[in-house]
């Protein structure tokens, strides 16, 4: 009996053995190969850069979002996911070689000690800075830190001299994933989210708190350009709209168990309307909460077909404080919709389909896209045509404008020049427009870009070599004027004021507005 029971055992284990044998094998194979190379190939090698490179071909072999993370990008990518980082707290520009002071962020470090927007930092522990060929890494270098620890800083000031000292110590900094929180109209509110971190939920919370007091029933949530992060933030988010136990997301993996995120009873915007705002650049856990919505017929969707990233990662740490994101499992919405859109091993235009959606017109017509009968679903309360397949469909499609749209703005754009001129000309300005101005609410409603400020701008863009072509100005003016007006708003008061001028020009934006506003609209589209 106990013979039988043995070989029971030795066949039950036997796919585990052979299993095992094989890895052991493969890794035997590997370090044969490292090991011959390190002893006998012709020149001198790297160990320890082969076998990353090892480890980053291996990864590329599986999808697009599986991948390595050396030791020093790690510090970056946890400092973005758990939402802050150490240093002295300041928002930068490298404007004419020197680091310029964007704003200070409040309560922070440096705006205790009364350095101000527009200070130049010319010296950093008595190493001058200016006019040395300074990048964004190295002021990284020296001005983070740990926590506690000091640094002098030398700031030149317009309208000052003399260069002044400021001994800052550095603290915990926290970096928002919530851009902006303001009243559209007496109940309606809108919050901009631009990722998915570790208190991105608390800020959500905090943020909507405040709108509700102000008299918000209904909501502008605006995901575009939201790549994503933590899935337990999705849940979260999304947990605040939907009634208890209906399902927000559940995942599947071949080697990991089934997971299913279901409400719970504490949302705190069960009623009233709500429109999510979404792109070609809103991913992961924007659309998990897109999805959640829209299956379960609670909001609106409105804008572009989303990214299509229905990947589950999780991160792995190596020995050298290095890590791998490696991908475990797949998300669906409650419909059963798969997000993740297709891809190919080594598709190396997997990250560019933006452009290939151009290509293909889906950015300017709802009707260039093509769903296959096999990719319809139902949504669960109301049995509305929705879709998979990759990404997710809203249920208003605003095309892309390109109306306005010329190289001449695009290349201000892409060169900062636009950027540039506003902190040039706050330097002199920037006083006089706040003692006119002395909210950022007045600025909105009351300021006007002149057409002697945009001749400055053109001006300044000419010392870069960088002229309009004939009717770029006809075409492109009135979005230059609101685009430089948002910089100024920004720069003079905060994000909110930004967003408020910014996004009149946005058409998901707009079209978000009409809806929400007109009850009829909003009903139309569950019907």
């Amino acid at each position: 009996m106990r013979k039988i029971k043995i070989t029971a055992l030795f066949i039950a284990l036997l796919p585990l053995i052979i299993y095992s044998q094989a890895i052991n094998e493969d890794i035997i194979k590997f370090s044969r190969v490292l090991n011959l190379i390190e002893a006998t190939y012709v020149d001198t090698v790297n160990r320890s850069q082969l076998t990353t490179t090892a480890i980053v071909s291996m990864l590329k072999e599986l999808d697009p979002h599986s991948y390595y993370i050396s030791k020093e990008d790690l510090v970056k990518v946890n400092e973005s996911m758990q939402g802050s980082f150490e240093g002295i707290g300041v928002q930068f520009h490298i404007l004419n070689d020197t680091v310029t002071i964007v704003s200070p962020i409040s309560g922070g470090p440096s705006e205790k000690v009364g350095i101000i927007a527009g200070d130049r930092i010319v010296k950093v522990d008595g190493e001058i800075i200016a006019g040395v060929g300074i990048n964004n890494e190295k002021v990284y270098k020296l001005l983070r830190g740990e926590k506690g620890t000091k640094v002098t800083l030398g700031i030149k000031r317009i309208g000052i001299e003399n260069i002044e000292y400021y001994l800052v110590t550095r603290d915990k900094i926290p970096m928002h994933s919530l851009d902006a929180a303001y009243m559209i109209s007496p109940d309606v509110g809108y919050i901009k989210l631009n990722q998915f971190s570790a208190t991105t939920f608390k800020e959500y919370q905090d943020a909507m708190k405040n709108l509700q007091k102000t008299g918000a029933k209904n909501l502008i949530l605006d995901l575009t350009n939201n790549g994503g992060g933590f899935m337990n933030m999705a849940v979260d988010l999304a947990n605040e709209f939907l009634e208890k136990d209906k399902m927000i997301v559940y995942s599947e993996g071949l080697k990991v168990p089934t997971e299913n995120f279901k409400a719970t009873n504490k949302g705190g915007l069960l009623t009233g309307k709500l429109i999510i705002m979404v792109d070609e650049g809103s991913a992961s856990a924007s659309e998990i909460v897109a999805g959640a919505v829209q299956d379960w017929d609670r909001g609106v969707i409105v804008g572009r077909r989303t990214f299509g990233k229905g990947l589950v990662q999780k991160q792995y740490n190596l020995p050298d404080a290095s890590a791998i994101r490696l991908t475990i499992a797949r998300y669906h919405t409650p419909t059963g919709r798969v997000v993740q859109r297709h891809y190919d091993k080594n598709d190396k235009d997997y990250f560019k389909d933006y452009s290939r959606r151009i290509t293909r017109g889906e950015l300017f017509s709802a009707d260039s896209i093509d769903f296959p009968d096999s990719l319809k679903y139902s949504t669960l309360t109301l049995k509305r045509t929705v879709y998979g397949g990759g990404g997710i469909m809203p249920d208003i499609f605003v095309p892309v404008d390109t109306t306005t749209y010329t190289s001449f703005h695009r290349i201000l754009n892409r060169k900062s020049v636009l950027y540039q001129f506003v902190l040039s000309y706050l330097d002199i300005h920037r006083d006089k427009i706040k003692k006119v101005y002395k909210t950022g609410d007045e600025f909105v409603k009351k300021f006007v870009v002149s057409n002697e400020l945009i001749n400055e701008m053109l001006e300044y863009a000419k010392k870069s070599e960088i002229t309009p072509e004939e009717g770029d100005m006809e075409r492109s003016e009135e979005a230059i004027k609101i685009h430089l007006k948002a910089l100024l708003a920004r720069n003079l008061y905060d994000q909110n004021a930004f967003y408020k001028i910014w996004n009149e020009f946005d058409p998901i934006y707009r079209t978000a507005c009409e809806i929400i506003t007109d009850n009829k609209a909003y009903n139309e589209v569950f019907k």
